[in-house]
């Protein structure tokens, strides 16, 4: 899994009022995996055991997601947030000792919210991997 070179440049557009404003205008387009991997890294930010390095690679990968043009411009259909997920993957796959069963149900349940009935279990196997 590769993220976008040098993601560690986007945490400076990283913060946490714009990703709110733009995740839940960008769900339907991204689609329920995008937002459960972005929710997932959300919550891990939001605890203050993980390491600054961890939250360095978090804050760079949802900072690269707020970007509206980035290699693949959110804009373009179906390919838009195909690098933005990428990112996110990398971070999620980069961190996941993190991840705890109580932040899976947080992100499974917001994602639930907006999409309907969700399961997060096959896409928990594939950041693993």
């Amino acid at each position: 899994m590769r993220a976008p070179d040098n993601i560690e440049k986007y945490q400076e557009h990283y913060n946490e009022k714009g990703f709110l404003k733009k995740l839940p205008k960008a769900a339907r387009k991204a689609g329920s995996k995008l937002v459960y991997c972005a929710l997932l890294l959300y919550y891990v930010l939001k605890n203050p055991s993980v390491s600054k390095g961890d939250k360095g690679k978090i804050y760079g990968a949802l900072g690269y997601f707020l970007l509206p043009l980035d290699i693949l411009p959110d804009f373009i259909p179906f390919a838009g947030y195909t690098d933005d997920l990428s990112a996110l993957l990398w971070a999620l796959h980069t961190v996941w000792k993190n991840i705890t069963p109580e932040i899976k149900a947080q992100a499974a349940a917001k994602t639930s919210e907006w999409f309907g009935d969700f399961n997060h279990n096959h896409i928990d196997e594939q950041i693993v991997k």
